[in-house]
């Protein structure tokens, strides 16, 4: 009966973490670049033969790479990634990866994100346009000009989010190693006055909270039986 209390207990331990995921995606339905959390679960099997007990893990978070819808806006300061790739912006912490292109251009003519923090190049730099020059065109390429002049491109990269991956605020991500920049690759692009609307299916992740909150709910059932009937054991132990 205990081993079966391990067992439950490891199995509720692994349901509140994908209800954690859950709450966190349905609460990221209308952030811009959010990609939805998802976690990946294994069998841990202790003994041999009959003595083997099998428990679940804890589970381990992963992205899903799947793009959200794109949202047009018109403001030439916005801008979304077509294909699989990530713009840059520089932090205290070091570089974050975002699919969240609603940028913004200060009195210096520096690019920053939402939040004020540097967008970076094609080459790792903080990418800076002429203060004076007003708005950017940008080709698909993500070369911007101003004026018909070319003054920079806004950076691609390529990166890969590992397990138990770090958040940035909502949308960013902090890669574990260094990005790759991505320079001629024509399924790749970035379009002008759009941006990337969260990827999280909303009717999706609510039939999931509703199936893994039954799942809880049925293993705190069992476990509550299992300790009635220890109990049970111990009193009858007792009497006789």
């Amino acid at each position: 009966m205990e081993t079966g209390l391990y067992v439950a207990l490891s199995s509720q331990v692994a349901l509140e973490r994908r209800l954690t995921t859950i709450a966190d995606n349905m609460a990221n339905t209308s952030t811009v670049g959010y990609r939805a959390t998802g976690v990946k679960f294994e069998n841990l099997v202790t003994g041999t033969g009959s003595n083997s007990v099998s428990f679940v893990s804890s589970g381990d978070t992963y992205i899903a790479n799947v793009s959200g819808s794109l949202r047009e806006t018109g403001n030439p300061l916005d801008f979304a990634i077509q294909g699989d790739a990530w713009f840059g912006f520089e932090t205290p912490q070091g570089t974050v990866m975002t699919r969240d292109g609603r940028f913004s251009m200060l009195t210096t003519g520096e690019l920053v994100t939402v939040d004020g923090h540097p967008v970076l190049d094609a080459g790792g730099a903080p990418l800076q346009l002429d203060p004076l020059g007003g708005p950017p065109e940008s080709g698909a390429d993500g070369m911007l000009r101003q004026n018909g002049r070319p003054i920079g491109a806004i950076g691609l990269f390529q990166f890969t989010p590992g397990a138990n991956f770090i958040r940035f605020g909502n949308s960013g991500i902090v890669p574990d190693g260094n990005p790759i920049p991505i320079v001629d690759r024509h399924e790749i692009g970035v379009a002008q006055g759009f941006v990337e609307d969260s990827n999280v299916n909303a009717v999706h992740e609510m039939m999931e909270l509703i199936q893994v909150q039954r799942a809880f709910d049925q293993v705190s059932a069992l476990m509550r039986d299992s300790e009635n009937a220890m109990d049970e054991s111990i009193r009858t132990l007792a009497s006789s």
